[in-house]
């Protein structure tokens, strides 16, 4: 049971969504560091899915249709506002040809990667559908919840780590500015379709 719940939790994850294009955005438009501290703020945010799942709080939000209304609106809102500010960057990119963007400060890139991840009604129907079909039916099921949480986590930032060194690495032939202003329209482009999409479900 445990290598089925590792394999597809990875492919799960693997599979593009917010957090990937936040990720690849912010790495190549500041840096390597900028894009671990955006996979950072991911972790946190599975965290906190994480322990709402242990304690029964998901459950509880998920069975609620007007709180997870809510929490979808959030989604939807930020990846919305997320992909217009990377469409307004390209364009400003385009008109000025700058040398480089702004580094802007660590806790706004952890911050960007934390709402992402947290606002994701996606995340919290893993914790909430999927993880539990692999706890124990009986004995320690928070001991069991909370080892599968550390493993989703874990393999989040294997993989994201792995994801960032390869978009930093191909960013040195992609941070000329028209380039860079191309990766920042698609970035929006996506982000703003993940919303329509997370609109719509």
């Amino acid at each position: 049971m445990l290598p089925t719940f590792v394999v597809t939790t990875l492919v799960m994850i693997m599979i593009p969504g917010p957090d990937a294009a936040l990720i690849m955005r912010n790495s190549l438009a500041h840096g390597r560091m900028a894009g671990l501290l955006t996979m950072l703020g991911g972790l946190l945010g599975l965290s906190v899915h994480a322990a709402g799942a242990a304690i029964g709080l998901s459950a509880l939000l998920v069975a609620s249709p007007a709180a997870f209304t809510v929490v979808r609106g959030l989604g939807v809102c930020y990846l919305l506002w997320l992909g217009v500010h990377s469409l307004l960057t390209s364009r400003r990119q385009v008109a000025e040809q700058p040398e480089a963007a702004p580094a802007g400060s660590p806790l706004a890139h952890v911050r960007r990667g934390l709402l992402s991840n947290l606002l994701n009604p996606k995340v919290l129907l893993l914790f909430v559908t999927w993880l539990p079909q692999f706890l124990p039916a009986h004995g320690d099921t928070l001991g069991s919840a909370l080892l599968l949480s550390g493993i989703v986590a874990a393999l989040y930032a294997l993989w994201f780590s792995l994801y960032n060194l390869i978009v930093d690495r191909a960013g040195v032939l992609l941070r000329t500015p028209r380039i860079r202003a191309r990766i920042e329209r698609l970035t929006g482009v996506l982000l703003v379709g993940f919303a329509l999409r997370l609109a719509v479900q």
